[in-house]
């Protein structure tokens, strides 16, 4: 079976046995409302924007929104919501390169049935962010991922896009989304960024436009001058107790001119162990999961890992 419908078989029986009357009303009003005035779009575009947003996966987004109403997730702190989406979204598979649909122009785009390691922490948290403004549509949901992605909330060019991750969460402090997390055992990060203008020839946007590497470089520069810290990857166990569901992570690495190799979320489970959510990419596995074990052994599984930076959720 295919998975959006399998996703969508499994709210379905949950639904039949657990919702009340009042709940069921409620949301098939929402529901019906919302398809009679055209919702749940291909393509998305904000009045006054001109920049064209493609969103996937209405029926996904359907699925996370009846189960918000029923359980009333709205009133849960964002970190605890984006536990219970992160949640829905395991088994997601694992797709890479679902935002660089066109290579001359930078378009806002949303696949939830198919999400990498960073797309898989942006939607959760701005599916969040969506539901606690009282939103349900694809618009709704576009309008958050756009102001959490991009510099200052604002789509340009390529650049435009926070490519690098410790970037993000500069830039998501600055617009009060995250707050960027510091321990008793944190120390300065000492890696520098620059891989993306030294290697233009990897990024189809960069190649085609060499116009842009300046502008990257410079970007790069920035990011290098930020004072940003880590916990290094001895001390991750002996923080792992201050971490809570929700909390973005960024494994740092020693991959020469990258700060963040690969991206997740905390969850605490009922025995309060500490998991690392995360879309991904190993042989065998290729979707989303929830990792067994703590997170500091899970994440310091690559050799090539030096620590890890942490980004709490703010409510909006």
């Amino acid at each position: 079976m295919a998975f959006f419908e399998r996703r969508i078989c499994r709210a379905d029986r949950h639904w039949r046995a657990c919702f009340s009357w009042r709940s069921f009303i409620a949301a098939f009003i929402l529901t019906q409302c919302l398809s009679a005035a055209g919702q749940w779009p291909a393509q998305a575009e904000d009045s006054g924007s001109k920049s064209k947003k493609i969103f996937t996966g209405e029926g996904i987004l359907n699925s996370i929104n009846s189960l918000a109403l029923k359980e009333n997730w709205k009133k849960l702190p964002i970190g605890e919501l984006m536990g219970k989406i992160a949640q829905q979204l395991v088994d997601t598979p694992y797709v890479a390169s679902t935002l660089d649909r066109d290579v001359d122009h930078e378009y806002c785009t949303a696949d939830l049935t198919g999400l990498d390691c960073v797309t898989f922490f942006e939607s959760t948290l701005d599916l969040a962010r969506m539901l606690k403004k009282g939103g349900y549509s694809p618009e709704d949901f576009m309008r958050q991922l756009t102001y959490s992605r991009y510099r200052g909330g604002v789509v340009g060019d390529y650049t435009s896009r926070l490519h690098y991750t410790s970037d993000w969460f500069a830039d998501n402090e600055k617009k009060n989304v995250v707050k960027i997390l510091t321990f008793p055992k944190s120390q300065p990060f000492p890696q520098k960024v620059h891989f993306m203008s030294s290697n233009p020839q990897k990024y189809a946007q960069l190649n085609a436009h060499p116009q842009l590497i300046p502008k990257m470089k410079k970007q790069e520069e920035a990011i290098n001058k930020r004072p940003i810290t880590y916990v290094p990857r001895n001390d991750l166990a002996a923080t792992e107790s201050l971490l809570k569901t929700g909390d973005i992570v960024g494994i740092c690495t020693d991959i020469d001119g990258i700060d963040i190799s690969h991206t997740g979320l905390v969850l605490r489970d009922e025995q309060g162990v500490a998991h690392f959510v995360d879309a991904s990419s190993r042989s065998g596995v290729m979707k989303v999961v929830i990792e067994p074990g703590p997170i500091s052994a899970t994440i310091t599984r690559s050799q090539k890992t030096t620590g890890a930076m942490f980004a709490r959720p703010l409510e909006p």
